[in-house]
């Protein structure tokens, strides 16, 4: 007998997972953009306000790749865009493949941040050099008439999220750093990167759920 019933239940499956894909998709992607919008069209590099004792806005971009790390040379922020375009090639790949095998939902959930998380990112590396000037001692205008800071593909990566848990001095007697400052989690970041870190740590929090080992 045909299993029509059994056919019909994956097929809903698939679309259900799809649809929720898409839409954490698009909301990670409005939510990115819309406050790299804001920061870029009402900050100037290095503005930095404090919300908390324990979370700054603070507006700094980023040339290269996560940390602050480059490639050197002339095309190297070419060849990162380039890359990157490719990397989110086969992550939007390994979305598709495992919502087409019914794969489980916090595979597809982790798949569909890292996937938004990577795109957001490359908006920023393909067209922000186009669209926008220099926020260089000035707040940066959208579309201006005499270009932007930069050409397609080499656009700098906006980030703005800073958490300075705990901003302290070193004790004296401490090796090599005694009686300097530290800032424990010192990086600023954007809601890319948050949604692509989350991703990534569910995954390994949930290893054994998202990758189930088939039964014998």
């Amino acid at each position: 007998m045909f299993p029509i019933g059994q056919i019909a239940k994956e097929f809903r499956n698939k679309t259900m997972s799809l649809k929720k894909a898409t839409l954490i998709i698009i909301l990670v992607l409005l939510i990115d953009q819309i406050s790299k919008i804001y920061i870029k069209t009402h900050f100037y590099l290095g503005e930095e306000i404090e919300v908390f004792s324990w979370f700054k806005i603070l507006f700094v971009e980023n040339e290269g790749m996560a940390w602050g790390a480059k490639i050197p040379g002339t095309h190297g922020k070419l060849f990162l865009t380039l890359f990157r375009l490719v990397a989110i090639s086969g992550i939007g790949y390994w979305l598709w493949d495992s919502v087409r095998k019914n794969s489980s939902s916090i595979l597809i959930f982790c798949i569909a941040l890292i996937f938004s998380g990577a795109m957001g990112n490359i908006i920023d590396s393909v067209f922000y050099g186009i669209i926008f000037d220099s926020s260089a001692h000035q707040i940066a205008t959208f579309m201006p008439e005499n270009g932007g800071y930069g050409t397609l593909f080499h656009g700098k990566v906006v980030d703005m999220l800073q958490f300075p848990l705990i901003d302290g001095t070193f004790p004296k007697w401490f090796p090599f750093w005694g009686g300097e400052n530290f800032t424990f989690f010192d990086p600023v970041f954007n809601i890319a990167d948050s949604a692509i870190s989350i991703g990534v740590f569910l995954l390994i929090l949930f290893n054994k759920k998202a990758f189930p080992k088939n039964a014998e």
